[in-house]
């Protein structure tokens, strides 16, 4: 081990950024990631800045035979962005934008966020699906498939990439698209980090914003079970320019927008998000207190920035985060039922399940034109997220989060679901995501472009 730490200075003439071991100044802040649960020490890390760089750093690592991790957001869950002992690659560096407005068309860099590709995008009026949380990176979250607001209007993020800048396992670099690689393009729509190192995005983007509209409809615990069945009658019928999320469990934000009595009191939200007219919006949203008369609401036009953003104040840098998700072709009475009786057994006020609709032009892309490991057909990927910063809450939680995916695991229709939300990803539950025809046709991929399963770190597919 000291042989290799010497070594160090090898690698740090051989990419143009910096590399950071144990004993460097900014060691601690390169290796630390988003979820505070997370505490491992590589040997070292390397912040590259080029696709270059990430080659070269593929080759000592391969040469001294480190195990490698990928880090583009370092969002996940998992953590498996950083590994022990081992070669981080920092990406976070490679965060540039390019938007051609004219062409409807933007490439962004593999370290890049959300954040970064929205304030990109949205200078012209644009937009690409991105998750909920705007420090999410955008690598990580399209390569698993990218699920977020603007999944009704324009699918998943993967249903919206034109093409790829990939660096190999071997250190080559290939663009990958429909017409170049197709069988890796395929693969990297859905099928996570396993293939390659991806340094750059194209995206195809959708007029959306720069002014959205929101609502945000909030129902006490004791409504519960009123409050979702609502959800599942209501949300079939929004139109294709709308998205929306089930917050259940979820405690009332402490906002100004909020009454005061009702700030940090656990209940059920369903919100609506718009991107016609306010009053389109306004007549969407009728229903809803029609339906079943909230204890608060929140209507109004708002930046499609500020929606990406919404929730990063109840997912922060640091937080000890721990989920788990499933498939739920309905929500029927059983699985409310679970939902309603497990909620507000959670311990932490920023624990939660958020409940994606996948629809609308979700559906319109065919079963096996990406890797996506779900089926395109109208669901819902119910996520289970225990967050705290006590590591005693945490854990009570932690526990919490297993209970509930125990209870609704008989009822899902895919126990894998989506492989983003896997705190823990094994085998059996990677399998199960992809099914075994899709999992045979990425291990078959896989061995082609990773035979040595040189990125494993990772919803690992293994080389056929």
């Amino acid at each position: 081990m000291t042989e290799v730490r010497d070594d160090l200075d090898v690698l740090r003439s051989a990419i143009g950024g910096p590399v950071f071991g144990p004993d460097d100044t900014g060691y601690d802040e390169a290796r630390s990631i988003w979820n505070g649960d997370i505490d491992r020490r590589p040997l070292c890390v390397a912040r590259c800045l080029s696709a270059a760089d990430v080659g070269s750093a593929l080759g000592f690592a391969r040469d001294r035979e480190l195990e490698v991790s990928v880090r583009g957001g370092g969002h996940a869950y998992s953590g498996t962005s950083v590994s022990e002992g081992g070669l981080m690659i920092d990406l976070s560096e490679m965060n540039g934008t390019s938007v051609e407005p004219e062409t409807g068309m933007a490439r962004i860099g593999g370290g890049a966020t959300m954040a970064d590709l929205d304030a990109a995008t949205q200078a012209h009026g644009l937009a690409v699906t991105g998750g909920v949380i705007s420090h999410t990176g955008v690598g990580g979250l399209t390569l698993g498939g990218g699920m977020g607001w603007l999944t009704q209007l324009a699918g998943l993020s993967i249903d919206n990439l034109a093409s790829a800048e990939v660096v190999l396992a071997d250190s080559s670099v290939v663009r990958a698209s429909d017409d170049e690689h197709p069988d890796l393009f395929w693969a990297l729509r859905g099928g996570g980090g396993n293939f390659g190192v991806v340094t750059e995005f194209e995206y195809r983007l959708h007029p959306v914003g720069p002014e959205v509209n929101l609502g945000l409809f909030f129902w006490s615990l004791d409504d519960g079970a009123a409050a979702l069945r609502l959800c599942q009658e209501f949300i079939p019928t929004l139109p294709a320019r709308a998205g929306c999320l089930i917050a259940a469990g979820m405690c009332a934000p402490p906002e100004p927008f909020v009454p005061e009595q009702f700030r940090g009191m656990p209940g059920h939200a369903l919100i609506v998000a718009g991107y016609s007219s306010a009053a389109e919006h306004a007549s969407t949203v009728a229903p809803i207190r029609d339906a079943l008369a909230p204890l608060f609401e929140f209507v109004t036009p708002i930046p499609y920035t500020g929606l990406q953003q919404m929730f990063d104040d109840a997912a922060p840098w640091g937080i000890l985060g721990y989920e788990k998700a499933l498939d739920l072709d309905a929500l029927t009475d059983e699985a409310i039922a679970v939902i309603v009786e497990q909620a507000p057994r959670k311990s932490s006020p920023l624990s939660f399940m958020p409940i994606f609709r996948l629809d609308g032009a979700f559906t319109a892309v065919g079963e096996d034109d990406t890797a996506f490991g779900g089926a395109r057909t109208p669901h819902y990927v119910c996520n289970i997220a225990g967050m705290s910063d006590t590591p005693e809450v945490f854990a009570a939680d932690r526990a919490w989060t297993r209970s509930i995916w125990e209870a609704l695991r008989p009822l899902s229709s895919n126990q894998g679901s989506y492989v983003n939300f896997m705190a823990e990803p094994d085998e059996d539950r990677v399998r199960a995501a992809y099914g075994p025809g899709k999992y045979d046709r990425l291990a078959a991929v896989k061995a082609q472009y990773d035979p040595d399963n040189t990125f494993h770190l990772n919803a690992n597919i293994r080389p056929a």
